[in-house]
């Protein structure tokens, strides 16, 4: 039986977790910072496990947002595709630390763009990566790729 009730989040990004979430920061909440971490991590293919976590959060909180949950479930699907019962109630934890893991790759990331790229506005770089993601292309797996062009489907 599952027992998670909170995530995690990574220690070595509070900082950057607090400029993301805060007064001036892109994101309202704490909460919407991680998910988008989390979805930059997967989209960007990079799953980062960690030990030392700041404090955690209700995961309950996920809940309360647009498809948060949801989000929870769809990287552990992608991540565990040959396994459905990745979905079980009783694996709750796994997909757990699969989000924990894909927010953290996720943030480290943001990190290495604000080190290297021109500006250090977060806003402008959030901006940029959610453009990224809306006009290119994500890398498709070559079975789905396959499948797609055997079909001739034009999306």
């Amino acid at each position: 039986m599952a027992t998670v009730d909170r995530f995690r989040r990574p220690a070595q990004h509070e900082d950057l977790l607090n400029e993301l979430q805060g007064k001036d920061g892109p994101f309202r909440t704490l909460v919407d910072a991680i998910m988008f971490a989390a979805a930059l991590g997967q989209r960007k293919q990079r799953r980062e496990p960690f030990d030392k976590a700041g404090e955690p959060i209700r995961l309950s909180l996920m809940e309360g947002r647009h498809y948060g949950d949801v989000l929870i479930d769809m990287l552990a699907a992608v991540e565990v595709h040959a396994d459905p019962k990745i979905l079980a109630d009783d694996r709750l934890d796994e997909r757990v630390r699969i989000f924990e893991e894909y927010a953290n790759g996720g943030l480290s990331y943001i990190r290495g763009e604000l080190n290297t790229a021109a500006t250090s506005d977060l806003d402008v770089l959030i901006g940029n990566l959610v453009m990224e993601a809306l006009t290119t292309p994500a890398i498709e797996d070559d079975e789905v790729a396959a499948i797609m062009s055997s079909a001739d489907l034009n999306w």
